[in-house]
């Protein structure tokens, strides 16, 4: 059924991939926008006045199965190590059902703070509601193991759900959870799929430790978990440098959270625009890392986006509280920028083009902000403090 046409006005149009427009119009037209501009609209417009209208937030990295935490798992500060087994010790009694419940409700988190579009690390076998509320969904089937066996087992498992959804993609762990065979066999099955690769890297400094000296708190929990094995650590000279490489044969990578990369590696990020890396801004602040490294990424043209990563370590998957925590805490990032990562940065790391901006073509899932402010720096500001919404939530009665 075609959906009826819109003419919207209000004090703020903010597209993201151009300039903010201070008194402007979108169109919409079946669930697209057709056009957008500035001044008067060219036929009768719903004004819906002093607020902004914005394309919808893309959260790109998440853990859906989690959503049913009341509390992080952890205290502030927690070692990456020591979260990792707390997580595998609270978590080892659920069961598919409950997993199913959690991912149900993690989705309309999602969609009542205006999320539009989520990569999403499944554990398979999982099952997502039918109905998930204009919220779409990019899962990445997580695999991971440090022997061969347990590799091939959960490849399979993958293999099985990559069959199930033609826009999902293959997610091995991380450094420290998958060998380097398993990651050679997840980039075989990215490209003989045409399908993207999500991976968890630089996130600890211990990482670092592990891959560089085969030593640390990540190679004693491995030896204390019985499956350390001499032959799979220390990496080779330069690790980083040598995983970028490998996750660039992918048809798109997304390194999540490179908390811990170098300038060096981000050099070599840089010289692959199909590499992304997602940045989980309140996660990183969990772990009271040092400060992240995203002024240089997007200094050397780095793509960068966000995600709110999971509740195990955040108190919500609120991704507008990305952006008002960089806000209130990176004065050293753009604004605009900051916006970008949110939003636009996200559906290109995703491979997706139709949301995350405003434009002709997109799909009009929008959210709004109130806001009297007159200057683009005003604007911003009442970005730092105001809510977001989805735009269907405004009532229009008044108009």
């Amino acid at each position: 059924m075609k959906l009826q046409s819109q003419m919207l006005s209000a004090r703020w149009i903010v597209p993201v991939t151009s300039d903010p427009i201070h008194g402007g119009w979108v169109e919409i037209d079946d669930g697209q926008v057709v056009a957008f501009g500035s001044g008067k609209a060219p036929r009768p417009a719903k004004d819906l006045g002093d607020i902004a209208i914005l394309p919808g937030m893309v959260n790109a990295h998440t853990h859906l199965e989690f959503s049913d935490c009341s509390d992080m798992i952890g205290f502030p500060g927690i070692s990456l190590p020591e979260w990792i087994g707390q997580v595998v010790s609270t978590r080892r009694s659920t069961d598919e059902t409950n997993r199913s419940d959690a991912i149900e409700r993690g989705v309309r988190e999602c969609a009542r703070t205006g999320t539009c579009l989520v990569g999403e690390i499944a554990t398979p076998p999982c099952n997502y509601p039918l109905q998930l509320n204009d919220v779409d969904l990019i899962s990445f089937a997580e695999v991971l193991g440090l022997s061969s066996e347990r590799g091939r087992e959960r490849l399979d498992v993958a293999k099985a759900h990559l069959g199930l959804d033609a826009c999902s993609g293959v997610s091995p762990h991380a450094p420290y959870s998958t060998s380097r065979e398993t990651l050679e066999a997840c980039l075989q099955v990215a490209n003989a799929k045409q399908r993207s690769l999500a991976m968890h890297v630089a996130e600890s400094p211990y990482e670092r430790e592990l891959l560089e000296f085969g030593a640390g708190p990540f190679a004693e929990a491995l030896k204390s978990m019985g499956v350390w094995r001499d032959d799979l650590f220390p990496w080779p000279k330069n690790p980083f440098l040598w995983l970028i490489e490998q996750l660039a044969r992918a048809p798109r990578s997304l390194l999540i959270h490179a908390n811990d990369l170098r300038e060096a590696e981000i050099v070599k990020l840089a010289e692959y625009p199909h590499l992304s890396v997602v940045y989980c801004p309140r996660t990183h602040h969990f772990f009271q890392y040092e400060s992240h490294p995203v002024a240089t990424m997007l200094s050397h043209g780095v793509r960068v986006a966000l995600g709110t990563d999971s509740r195990a370590s955040n108190p919500d998957l609120n991704l507008w509280s990305e952006a008002q925590f960089l806000w209130q805490h990176r004065v050293d990032l753009a604004p605009e920028s900051v916006l970008r990562m949110a939003t636009w940065s996200g559906s290109e790391a995703l491979g997706r083009d139709d949301v995350g901006c405003i434009r002709p073509g997109c799909l009009a899932k929008l959210g709004f902000v109130r806001s009297t402010a007159s200057t683009k720096e005003e604007l911003f500001g009442d970005f730092t403090t105001h809510d977001y919404a989805p735009l269907g939530d405004l009532t229009f009665s008044r108009y």
